[in-house]
């Protein structure tokens, strides 16, 4: 009886560039559902274009949560995405509706899904106050590369200017003697909800030219005066800024690269990420998969994806 009782949720994932936006529109129409960004950089305001935000106008009338709700100097955790979520999920079904997650930032959406206790359990108060002291004498650098070192995962999602993150996953590693992903990881694996968790697939060659095609119209599209007004603010060490797309920028801004080669870092960095994306997914969580390389063939997707989301949550 117990399984009846967890709510419903649908699960869209998949790489950047693959095709999520127009499908979870067409399928939130047809389900009754509202949609939940599950992307860790699309929270922040102002960060339009680098992002690959929807638009109001792409959106159809269709409710959307956990977009433009930080401004982009703030910080942001797994655990407050956990918080948020869960209880988005509560209030869309008390409202008759269907909630359904989109995005790619996978431990964020697993951080949902399955019962992760986010507790201060892992802490050691008197190493902390070492690496503080640290800190204060000889600047963040030496911990950052330690941090690079024995968890870099971790370091690639911590900006090193983010003392505060950067002494947690060091203290976590510390306690536990497992790297901050691991020790999340560690937890037991229980869905909380009812899922049916949908992934989207594409031909490595034919996403990464979509990738690349998508770059050059961000480019055309204004990303260089989006970054730009970030950088003339004086945004520096944000974790905002180490999204793909403003990272590079602000090399370009700061005199180490040309803006062609900051470009051509964009996309490599993109590719690099939407692989890395499929291998967590496909790794970490038991995904339906649907290929999306087929020309012309978005109907005939859409409908099996209903037809399985429809089967899987008895709706």
């Amino acid at each position: 009886m117990e399984e009846l009782k967890k709510e419903k949720l649908i699960v869209l994932i998949g790489p950047t560039a693959v095709g999520k936006t127009k499908l979870s529109i067409e399928l939130a129409k047809k389900l009754n559902a509202e949609i939940i960004s599950g992307d860790s950089m699309q929270i922040y305001k102002g960060m339009d274009i680098g992002t690959a935000k929807i638009t109001s106008d792409e959106m159809e009338g269709i409710p959307h949560h956990l977009i433009d709700i930080k401004e982009p100097h703030e910080s942001f955790s797994v655990a407050e995405f956990q918080e948020i979520v869960r209880n988005l999920i509560t209030d869309i079904h008390n409202r008759g509706k269907l909630p359904m997650i989109v995005g790619g930032t996978g431990l964020y959406i697993q951080s949902v899904i399955f019962d992760y206790q986010f507790t201060d359990n892992a802490s050691n108060p008197e190493y902390r106050k070492t690496l503080e002291k640290q800190v204060s004498e000889n600047g963040i650098d030496s911990l950052f590369k330690k941090l690079k070192e024995i968890d870099p995962v971790s370091a690639e999602r911590i900006h090193p200017n983010n003392i505060r993150r950067v002494i947690r996953a060091l203290e976590i590693v510390e306690t536990t003697g497992k790297t901050m992903t691991e020790y999340v990881e560690g937890q037991k694996q229980e869905l909380i909800y009812d899922v049916a968790l949908v992934g989207l697939t594409m031909e490595r060659g034919k996403l990464y030219e979509r990738i690349n095609k998508r770059v050059d119209l961000m480019v055309e599209s204004g990303l260089l005066k989006e970054v730009t007004n970030f950088y003339s603010r004086g945004l520096r060490g944000c974790q905002s800024i180490q999204a793909i797309g403003y990272k590079e920028l602000y090399a370009y801004l700061e005199g180490t690269l040309t803006l062609e080669e900051a470009i051509n870092q964009l996309k490599q960095n993109t590719r690099r990420y939407a692989k890395r994306q499929l291998t967590w997914f496909r790794n970490k969580m038991d995904v339906k998969w649907f290929d999306m390389s087929l020309e012309n063939g978005f109907k005939e997707n859409f409908n099996e994806i209903y037809k399985y989301i429809a089967g899987k949550l008895g709706i």
